[in-house]
Protein backbone atom coordinates (compact mmCIF):
# COMPACT_ATOMS: atom_id res chain seq x y z
CA UNK A 1 0.00 0.00 0.00
CA UNK A 2 1.37 3.57 -0.96
CA UNK A 3 0.05 6.96 -1.84
CA UNK A 4 1.55 7.94 -4.95
CA UNK A 5 2.45 11.76 -6.32
CA UNK A 6 -0.68 12.59 -8.58
CA UNK A 7 0.08 14.39 -11.75
CA UNK A 8 -0.48 18.06 -12.32
CA UNK A 9 -0.80 20.37 -15.08
CA UNK A 10 1.06 20.84 -17.05
CA UNK A 11 2.57 17.51 -16.40
CA UNK A 12 3.72 16.17 -20.17
CA UNK A 13 2.75 12.37 -19.08
CA UNK A 14 -1.16 13.51 -18.48
CA UNK A 15 -1.43 13.67 -22.52
CA UNK A 16 -0.27 10.43 -22.57
CA UNK A 17 -2.86 7.16 -24.67
CA UNK A 18 -2.75 4.79 -22.09
CA UNK A 19 -2.40 1.11 -23.05
CA UNK A 20 -4.65 -1.75 -22.16
CA UNK A 21 -4.07 -4.08 -19.18
CA UNK A 22 -3.19 -7.48 -20.52
CA UNK A 23 -1.61 -9.29 -17.34
CA UNK A 24 -4.56 -9.69 -14.54
CA UNK A 25 -2.10 -10.69 -11.95
CA UNK A 26 -1.05 -9.53 -8.26
CA UNK A 27 0.45 -6.34 -9.42
CA UNK A 28 -2.47 -5.52 -10.94
CA UNK A 29 -4.29 -5.80 -7.62
CA UNK A 30 -1.38 -4.12 -5.64
CA UNK A 31 -1.52 -0.89 -8.47
CA UNK A 32 -5.39 -0.72 -8.33
CA UNK A 33 -5.08 -0.81 -4.01
CA UNK A 34 -2.29 2.20 -4.39
CA UNK A 35 -4.86 4.05 -6.29
CA UNK A 36 -7.23 4.05 -3.93
CA UNK A 37 -5.02 4.63 -1.25
CA UNK A 38 -3.64 7.93 -3.31
CA UNK A 39 -7.15 9.05 -4.36
CA UNK A 40 -8.69 8.68 -0.64
CA UNK A 41 -5.67 10.68 0.77
CA UNK A 42 -6.33 13.52 -2.10
CA UNK A 43 -10.06 13.28 -1.30
CA UNK A 44 -10.75 12.32 -4.72
CA UNK A 45 -13.87 10.18 -5.46
CA UNK A 46 -11.91 8.88 -9.61
CA UNK A 47 -8.93 8.62 -10.36
CA UNK A 48 -6.70 7.13 -13.91
CA UNK A 49 -3.77 5.05 -13.56
CA UNK A 50 -2.18 8.06 -15.71
CA UNK A 51 -2.63 10.30 -12.98
CA UNK A 52 0.02 8.09 -10.96
CA UNK A 53 1.89 8.02 -13.87
CA UNK A 54 1.24 4.99 -15.10
CA UNK A 55 -0.25 4.72 -18.57
CA UNK A 56 -2.41 1.94 -18.41
CA UNK A 57 -6.53 1.57 -19.11
CA UNK A 58 -7.46 1.56 -15.29
CA UNK A 59 -9.24 3.63 -13.18
CA UNK A 60 -10.33 3.54 -9.97
CA UNK A 61 -13.93 5.28 -8.64
CA UNK A 62 -15.73 5.66 -5.43
CA UNK A 63 -18.19 8.29 -5.24
CA UNK A 64 -18.03 8.79 -1.30
CA UNK A 65 -15.50 10.45 -0.32
CA UNK A 66 -13.43 9.12 3.07
CA UNK A 67 -14.53 12.23 5.03
CA UNK A 68 -18.15 13.35 4.95
CA UNK A 69 -16.98 16.87 5.21
CA UNK A 70 -14.23 16.87 2.10
CA UNK A 71 -15.08 18.87 -0.44
CA UNK A 72 -16.15 16.83 -3.32
CA UNK A 73 -13.09 16.22 -6.01
CA UNK A 74 -15.18 16.35 -8.93
CA UNK A 75 -18.26 16.51 -10.61
CA UNK A 76 -21.29 18.10 -8.05
CA UNK A 77 -24.29 18.60 -9.44
CA UNK A 78 -24.88 21.94 -11.44
CA UNK A 79 -26.07 24.11 -8.92
CA UNK A 80 -24.04 22.95 -5.78
CA UNK A 81 -26.51 20.21 -4.21
CA UNK A 82 -23.36 18.40 -2.79
CA UNK A 83 -23.97 14.27 -3.08
CA UNK A 84 -21.36 13.70 -0.63
CA UNK A 85 -22.31 15.03 2.86
CA UNK A 86 -23.89 12.16 4.52
CA UNK A 87 -21.22 9.76 5.46
CA UNK A 88 -21.84 6.07 3.92
CA UNK A 89 -19.86 3.50 3.38
CA UNK A 90 -17.49 3.58 0.48
CA UNK A 91 -18.33 1.82 -2.71
CA UNK A 92 -14.95 1.29 -4.03
CA UNK A 93 -15.30 -0.05 -7.92
CA UNK A 94 -12.24 -0.46 -10.40
CA UNK A 95 -12.61 -0.41 -14.32
CA UNK A 96 -9.77 -2.35 -16.38
CA UNK A 97 -9.96 -1.22 -20.01
CA UNK A 98 -13.26 0.44 -20.01
CA UNK A 99 -15.17 1.04 -23.04
CA UNK A 100 -18.48 3.46 -23.30
CA UNK A 101 -21.65 2.07 -25.59
CA UNK A 102 -24.31 3.80 -26.86
CA UNK A 103 -23.85 6.99 -24.68
CA UNK A 104 -26.98 9.25 -24.97
CA UNK A 105 -28.16 11.72 -26.80
CA UNK A 106 -29.24 14.01 -23.93
CA UNK A 107 -26.06 16.11 -22.19
CA UNK A 108 -26.22 17.25 -18.38
CA UNK A 109 -24.06 19.88 -17.29
CA UNK A 110 -21.81 19.16 -14.23
CA UNK A 111 -19.54 21.22 -12.35
CA UNK A 112 -16.26 18.95 -12.83
CA UNK A 113 -13.00 19.14 -11.16
CA UNK A 114 -10.21 17.08 -11.19
CA UNK A 115 -7.02 15.91 -8.67
CA UNK A 116 -4.68 17.10 -11.84
CA UNK A 117 -6.01 20.57 -12.08
CA UNK A 118 -6.40 21.18 -8.29
CA UNK A 119 -8.64 23.81 -6.80
CA UNK A 120 -10.33 24.65 -10.41
CA UNK A 121 -13.92 23.85 -10.98
CA UNK A 122 -16.11 24.26 -14.39
CA UNK A 123 -18.98 23.16 -16.14
CA UNK A 124 -18.76 20.36 -18.56
CA UNK A 125 -21.64 18.81 -20.68
CA UNK A 126 -21.48 14.78 -21.25
CA UNK A 127 -24.15 12.76 -21.99
CA UNK A 128 -26.14 11.63 -19.13
CA UNK A 129 -26.59 8.01 -19.03
CA UNK A 130 -24.14 5.44 -21.21
CA UNK A 131 -23.30 1.44 -21.24
CA UNK A 132 -20.25 0.90 -20.32
CA UNK A 133 -17.89 -2.65 -20.61
CA UNK A 134 -15.33 -3.27 -18.57
CA UNK A 135 -13.14 -6.04 -17.18
CA UNK A 136 -12.32 -6.55 -13.46
CA UNK A 137 -8.81 -7.57 -11.33
CA UNK A 138 -9.43 -10.81 -12.78
CA UNK A 139 -10.27 -9.95 -16.01
CA UNK A 140 -14.19 -11.11 -15.91
CA UNK A 141 -16.06 -8.73 -18.14
CA UNK A 142 -18.65 -6.68 -16.92
CA UNK A 143 -21.37 -4.53 -18.84
CA UNK A 144 -24.07 -2.03 -16.77
CA UNK A 145 -26.09 1.62 -17.75
CA UNK A 146 -24.66 3.57 -15.77
CA UNK A 147 -26.70 7.80 -15.26
CA UNK A 148 -26.46 10.79 -13.63
CA UNK A 149 -22.71 11.21 -11.19
CA UNK A 150 -21.68 7.56 -12.32
CA UNK A 151 -21.80 8.39 -15.99
CA UNK A 152 -20.40 11.74 -15.31
CA UNK A 153 -17.35 10.38 -13.34
CA UNK A 154 -16.77 7.90 -15.39
CA UNK A 155 -16.36 9.60 -18.80
CA UNK A 156 -14.20 11.98 -16.84
CA UNK A 157 -11.94 9.25 -15.66
CA UNK A 158 -12.06 7.66 -19.30
CA UNK A 159 -11.04 10.84 -20.87
CA UNK A 160 -7.80 10.47 -18.50
CA UNK A 161 -6.96 7.21 -20.76
CA UNK A 162 -7.00 9.50 -24.42
CA UNK A 163 -4.57 11.67 -22.26
CA UNK A 164 -7.81 14.13 -22.50
CA UNK A 165 -8.00 16.64 -19.49
CA UNK A 166 -11.90 18.04 -18.65
CA UNK A 167 -10.41 21.62 -18.96
CA UNK A 168 -9.57 20.35 -22.69
CA UNK A 169 -13.38 20.00 -23.16
CA UNK A 170 -13.84 24.31 -22.19
CA UNK A 171 -13.77 26.67 -25.03
CA UNK A 172 -9.98 28.43 -25.14
CA UNK A 173 -10.97 31.52 -23.63
CA UNK A 174 -12.49 29.93 -20.08
CA UNK A 175 -9.44 27.45 -20.22
CA UNK A 176 -6.65 29.61 -20.16
CA UNK A 177 -8.83 31.87 -17.69
CA UNK A 178 -8.83 28.50 -15.28
CA UNK A 179 -4.86 27.69 -16.66
CA UNK A 180 -4.44 31.58 -15.26
CA UNK A 181 -6.17 30.97 -12.04
CA UNK A 182 -4.36 27.72 -11.18
CA UNK A 183 -0.91 29.24 -11.78
CA UNK A 184 -1.92 32.46 -9.42
CA UNK A 185 -3.52 30.30 -6.54
CA UNK A 186 0.39 27.92 -6.97
CA UNK A 187 1.88 31.24 -6.01
CA UNK A 188 0.07 32.19 -3.29
CA UNK A 189 0.59 28.79 -2.02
Amino acid sequence: MAIHEILEVPDARLKTVSKPVVDFNDELKALVADMFDTMYAAHGIGLAAIQIGIPLRLLVIDLQPEDPDAEPEACHEHGGHHHTHQPTKKEPRVFVNPEILDPSEEQITYQEGCLSVPEIFADVDRPGRCRVRWQDVDGNLHEEEMEGLMAICIQHEMDHLEGVLFIDHLSRLKRSMALKKLDKLRKAA
